[in-house]
């Protein structure tokens, strides 16, 4: 059986927000902030999910002519240096290859302009553009965004290309019908509020109300479309209990492990029907 050929598209300032590849404190010891990426290349290595898939490229949209990325990755870097820090093990492989080896760079440049700025709109189409032409040179037949913070547009609208080919691995449960709902860049802090017995309705002003305190969130794999984490789900895992004393990063640190990762491997083997 010929394998599903799947590309990793992420934001690299993202992961760096993250501690990714770094041990963090985690209520008086040390653990080790393992990315989505490292899980699914475990995975691919170790469980059935590598007879059906084959990773082939990880892209990042992060952009080195930025002085906001370049400050925002950091001791990272864009690229992995002898002995600095890194998202995951310089020398992790995936089914034989060298995921540093993987890395491509399509930068969404667009975003150095002002949000009110006439090209913007037409900065991101060409960014799309090229970011459809990698795709399509990898012979990309699913995608898989983490972390990814641009919103995709013409590439999943239907009849585009990617429609119904590109999924997202969203670190809160997105069904609305959900009492866990957690949408959007602010997830993971949002659950942690609502924990608290607290609603932000403003995150440029953090205003927030009371609300009944809710102690669970998870994690959704759903097909993206233009929207804010509103696609159809593929599959969720709520399993992540949470602490109001938890610090983002706890949070984050737990969420990943009791839900997120299973339901990125579940999501990929529904897909694959296995």
């Amino acid at each position: 059986m010929s394998k599903t050929k799947l590309v990793y598209i992420w934001s690299l300032r993202n992961a760096a927000a993250d501690k990714a590849g770094q041990h963090i404190e985690y209520r008086g010891e040390r653990r080790y902030m393992k990315s989505p990426l490292e899980y699914l290349v475990e995975a691919l290595n170790e469980t059935k999910l590598g007879d059906a898939y084959s990773l082939d490229a990880v892209i990042f949209d992060d952009d080195e002519e930025s002085a906001r990325d370049r400050e925002k990755l950091g001791e990272y870097g864009f690229t992995c240096r002898p002995n600095g820090q890194w998202f995951y093990p310089p020398d992790l492989q995936v089914q034989g290859k060298r995921v540093n080896h993987l890395l491509r760079a399509v930068p969404s440049t667009y975003r150095r302009l002002p949000l009110d700025a006439r090209e913007r709109r037409a900065g991101k189409s060409r960014f799309e553009a090229r970011l459809l032409d990698t795709l399509q040179s990898i012979g990309a037949e699913l995608v898989v965004l983490d972390g990814l913070l641009v919103i995709l547009d013409e590439l999943v609208r239907p009849g585009a290309p990617f429609h119904r080919r590109i999924v997202n691995i969203h670190p809160g449960i997105t069904r609305l019908e959900s009492p866990y709902e957690r949408r959007g860049a602010y997830a993971t802090l949002d659950a942690l509020y609502g924990a608290k017995g607290l609603k932000v309705v403003n995150w440029e002003t953090m205003e927030t109300r009371p609300v009944p305190a809710v102690d669970r969130t998870g994690a959704s794999f759903h097909y993206v479309d233009n929207g804010i984490d509103s696609g159809e789900v593929i599959a969720d895992v709520l399993n992540t209990r949470i602490s109001p004393q938890d610090t983002i990063l706890e949070l984050r640190w737990n969420n990943f492990n009791n839900s997120l990762f299973p339901a990125l491997q579940q999501g990929l083997e529904q897909l694959a029907g296995i």
